[in-house]
């Protein structure tokens, strides 16, 4: 058991000692992608990207067939229906050299947050856009005019609408002419809710209690709850966000273990602020605990809302990480809130922070009228309240002191759709799709850290995950995910481009089996192919969304695999492939009819990449038949026609009888073979024997005589101290004695310049190279060894032993050599004195 499943297991008993309502653990909740599809295998995949870098603001606008991109130092208008076609128009923003200049003296990363990263993109009006950015920590504004698209001379300050870092978290919504954003603005300022392009800016408390503790937002929404409402209630923006946590003790929790925790706030968007108490600020502001009911879970990465077509019907979706104490452990948990369960939060009790404790309780006093936190409706009016500088200041004054609620919003089912191991979801989607059974499922689009999207359907309290899709070959983070039912397509945004991914791709699905058991409510089988509902005669499709296994059993377009050929040699071992495309099959092999391995088939193995045969013997011999069973439905997949062939002759001890011509043709060859091996053995041992003589006399003798090519013969021996002590004398009297250009001492002593090998030609266009440089200082008499009268050039240089020829005048015979060896080398000699000095003195100079 790896230790990742251990500590998650440890978080389940924890859970259930705590007394967590979630029925299931997180491997009941956890669930395996049917079908794997890498990047190499992607089809209907449009990319768009320039040198620009962090395509991560997108605004989709269908009617107009547009999608808008933010990106790093520009902005883009791209056609929705093909990314890709060059279409598209494009806005330089970049941050002028002086900011960037400013931005780098402050401390901040030129290659990554000194720039003007394009943070918020809305639509304004019917005719202009409104964008913002960082502009290299000097945060900017401006309207953009959507026909013309180009950037206008007049810009805005941006410091309470946009974040100066490109990192902080941060969510922005324009809502009937008002900005409503949410970060932290300034350098050193708190985080925020805040209001702009409003004649009432309004932002959150900081005293006595600060609203927001180290909040890092993540999303916001609209709700329209003042459209059908009965009570003449306000529309609200919900924003989502993960902040510090107090000690809480709340309905569900003792106590809060974790540092940080989800929280879902609310703010009315009539709100005006109050006339006295809370001048400009929230009157309506209240925010309470998002739970997934599961142990640690508690950073919350996206959120995602749909409407079902009242805002009734509005559904919440959520993805969690483990919080910071698990970081060897990566997993995540998505879960679903719906409205009515966010609105039960915040209509029950209060919190109230208490000083001699340090720690949040509940609230149990008198609770001013009308309730506290509330939007204007149809009851505050008809006490005169009709808007929020009309409230009374003992209203004030409590939402001022309890911003908290007592209740966590639980999610749908009282615990997660899905627990997924190994993976951390950045960024959910979702979509409606109504299936041919008359229902409507929810498919959620999920992106992953490493670049990946989880395609997955909910069928009642739990997510089948249709397929896991690879859409970046290098791994990256998707930022952003936006859902085009105009165009069927999923855009994501990245930092490397923008990718145009369809919704669904049905033409994947080879077999009925196939498209029924994937449960994509976009596909079904129209008796020939798995096709897309939405452009198919329903009539006609095939589809099981509940169960995943009816209606082909009557098919007539089934797909057979071509039956292949094996032999194989007894005793041999051989391998049958079998491609398993769902991940949720078990294969199931049939040899003969009979399923396999079975009893007393030990020497069967059934793999993932398909049945491994050892040891064959014939009665493995037969028709091998690979199933993909899921959900009790079993699919061919291939098919083998095995033969084991006999084991062939070994060979006798005694070889038949050779014909006679044969035989004598063999025994001629092998006494070819014979003296040639005596020859080379030879030679060897006669090679061997004077290598042997040579080296014993070097060792005896210590010197080698040489023939007499000339009146001058030549001895060669290693340098003396005796040889180079008659060299030294008087400065006059070695300059007299210098003959050769320097290349003798005196008393028949040669000097050895160390140079190129014999063979090796000395060019005259070459350049004589550098002098050599220095030689060490003269080491002490007691450590030469008998050698310290050596000259310093010719001690040692570069590890080798330098060598004189002495010049004899008695002519001595070589018992070794012949006398044309011996004038070979005296030319060679002569012809070395006038050698030059080269870079790579270790060569030798003989």
């Amino acid at each position: 058991m790896s230790s990742g499943t251990a500590q998650l297991l440890a978080a389940l008993f924890v859970a259930a000692v705590m007394g967590y309502p979630s029925r299931r653990s997180a491997t009941d909740l956890d669930a395996t992608p049917r079908t794997t599809v890498t990047f190499d295998e992607l089809s209907g995949v449009r990319r768009f990207s320039t040198r620009t870098l962090n395509y991560t603001t997108l605004l989709l606008e269908d009617e107009r067939s547009v999608l808008y991109v933010g990106a790093r130092g520009a902005i883009f208008a791209l056609n929705s229906s093909d990314v890709a076609d060059g279409s598209h128009r494009m806005i330089h923003w970049e941050a002028s050299p002086e900011k960037q200049l400013d931005c780098l003296q402050k401390g901040k990363n030129n290659k990554t947050e000194c720039f003007n990263h394009v943070r918020f993109l809305q639509r304004l009006n019917s005719t202009h856009l409104y964008a913002c950015g960082t502009y290299a920590f000097h945060p900017l504004c401006t309207s953009i005019d959507a026909d013309r698209f180009t950037l206008p001379s007049h810009f805005e300050e941006g410091k309470e609408k946009c974040p100066y870092d490109p990192s902080r978290g941060y969510t922005g919504l324009i809502v009937d002419g008002g900005l409503y954003t949410a970060t932290r603005y300034e350098f050193r300022s708190l985080p925020d809710i805040r209001r702009n392009l409003h004649q009432r800016p309004l932002k959150t408390e900081e005293s006595p209690l600060h609203w927001l503790n180290d909040a890092e937002f993540v999303a916001s929404v609209l709700v329209r709850e003042s459209r059908d409402s009965p009570v003449g209630d306000d529309d609200k923006i919900y924003y989502f966000f993960t902040e510090r946590a107090g000690e809480e003790t709340t309905s569900f929790f003792d106590k809060s273990q974790a540092a940080r925790v989800a929280r879902v706030a609310r703010v009315c968007k009539s709100d005006l602020g109050g006339k006295k108490i809370l001048q400009r600020k929230w009157t309506s502001f209240m925010k309470a605990r998002l739970v997934c009911y599961m142990p640690y879970y508690e950073v919350l990465r996206s959120v995602c809302s749909l409407d079902g077509g009242g805002w009734p019907s509005t559904v919440f979706y959520a993805a969690f990480t483990l919080s910071a104490q698990w970081r060897t452990m990566e997993a995540s948990a998505v879960c679903r809130y719906s409205i009515s369960e966010v609105q039960r939060a915040f209509e029950g009790p209060y919190m109230e922070y208490q000083d001699s404790a340090r720690k949040w309780s509940r609230y149990d006093g008198t609770v001013p009228e009308p309730r506290p936190g509330s939007c204007i409706t149809d009851h505050s009016r008809r006490k005169g309240y009709n808007s929020s500088q009309d409230l009374p200041n003992s209203v004030l004054d409590f939402v001022k002191l309890h911003p908290l609620m007592f209740e966590e919003v639980k999610p749908a089912g009282g615990e997660p759709l899905l627990v997924k191991k190994n993976v951390a979801y950045s960024r959910l989607a979702v979509d409606r799709v109504r299936a041919l059974d008359g229902r409507s499922y929810d498919v959620l689009f999920m992106g992953t850290g490493d670049g990946w999207i989880h395609k997955a359907v909910v069928l009642g309290s739990g997510v089948h995950i249709i397929e896991e899709v690879q859409v970046f070959r290098d791994p990256q983070p998707v930022e952003t995910l936006v859902i085009s039912r105009t165009q069927r397509s999923l855009y994501v945004g990245a930092a490397s481009g923008i990718l145009q991914v369809p919704l669904a791709t049905c033409a994947r699905y080879a077999s009925c089996y196939d498209c029924v058991l994937a449960r994509d409510p976009y596909c079904a089988w129209d008796g020939r192919a798995c096709r897309e509902t939405a452009s198919a005669d329903s009539t006609v499709l095939v589809q099981d969304m509940q169960h995943g296994n009816e209606g082909c059993r009557n098919s007539t377009a089934r797909v057979f695999p071509p039956r292949k050929n094996r032999m194989v040699l007894r005793g041999d071992d051989v391998l049958l492939p079998c491609d398993q495309r769902s991940n949720l099959a078990r294969a199931v092999w049939l040899l003969n009819g009979t399923e396999a391995p079975g009893a007393g088939q030990d020497r069967l193995r059934v793999g993932v990449d398909g049945l491994l045969v050892m040891d064959t013997l014939p009665e493995h011999s037969g028709e091998y038949r690979c199933y993909g069973e899921e959900r009790g439905l079993r699919t061919l997949l291939a098919a083998y026609n095995l033969t084991v062939l006999p084991e062939l002759p070994r060979a006798s001890a005694t070889p038949p009888p050779r014909p006679p011509a044969a035989s004598q043709a063999a025994g001629d060859m092998k006494v070819v073979y014979v003296s040639a091996i005596t020859i080379l053995v030879g030679l060897c041992v006669v090679l061997s024997a004077v290598l042997l003589y040579v080296s014993c006399l070097q060792k005896r003798k210590g010197k080698y005589i040489l023939g007499e090519p000339r009146p001058s013969s030549v001895e060669l021996q290693t340098v003396s101290a005796n040889c180079l002590r008659k060299g030294r004398g008087s400065k006059e009297e070695e300059e007299d004695d210098e003959d050769e250009d320097g290349l003798a001492y005196p008393d028949g002593c040669l000097q050895i310049i160390p140079g190129e090998a014999p063979t090796a030609a000395v060019s005259p266009a070459k350049e004589p190279p550098a002098a050599a440089p220095p030689p060490p200082p003269p080491l002490p008499s007691e450590l030469t060894n008998g050698v310290g009268a050596l000259p310093n050039m010719l001690r040692k240089m570069n590890g080798n032993s330098y060598m004189l020829l002495q010049q004899q005048e008695e002519p001595l015979a070589s018992p070794l050599y012949s006398a044309s060896f011996t004038e070979e080398l005296s030319k060679i000699l002569e012809k070395r004195k006038h050698t030059q000095l080269v870079e790579k003195l270790d060569e030798s100079s003989v």
